[in-house]
């Protein structure tokens, strides 16, 4: 945690759908899961309210943009042929750049995170009970 003393962190619940194109297993398929992103931040110092960042704040920033853009939605990468099917149909779809693996997810709402100006130094994005990826601050 950026060598910081303070550290807090929220779990934010949502679904969605995916597949990773060339996967030889099952996730070449269309499924869903029920994920979790947890998002950890630290601070050297806590601020005049004694906190490292409101945890109502974390909800109101990163965890409504993960509401409003990822949940309940198929994320396919744009290379994927199902894309423009799904879009053309009315679908809830997210066009991605890449294969929207969970290493994939875990970065873009860390990145998400940054852009909102929040200390942010690890996301974990749990795509089932026991299956996670980790983006973190180096």
């Amino acid at each position: 945690m950026r060598n910081n003393p303070y550290g807090v962190g929220r779990e934010i619940h949502f679904s969605y759908g995916h597949r990773i194109l060339n996967h030889s297993g099952k996730c070449k398929r269309l499924h869903g899961h029920n994920g979790r992103a947890t998002i950890e931040m630290s601070a050297s110092k806590l601020d005049k309210m004694g906190m490292v960042v409101d945890f109502y704040k974390i909800r109101e920033t990163i965890g409504k943009w993960i509401d409003e853009t990822l949940d309940h939605r198929m994320i396919l990468w744009q290379k994927d042929p199902l894309a423009a099917v799904l879009k053309k149909a009315g679908e809830p779809i997210l066009i991605v750049p890449q294969n929207p693996t969970a290493e994939f997810l875990a970065k873009w709402i860390y990145d998400q995170a940054v852009k909102m100006k929040l200390p942010v130094v690890r996301v974990t994005l749990w795509e089932t009970d026991n299956s996670f990826a980790i983006y973190q601050d180096a």
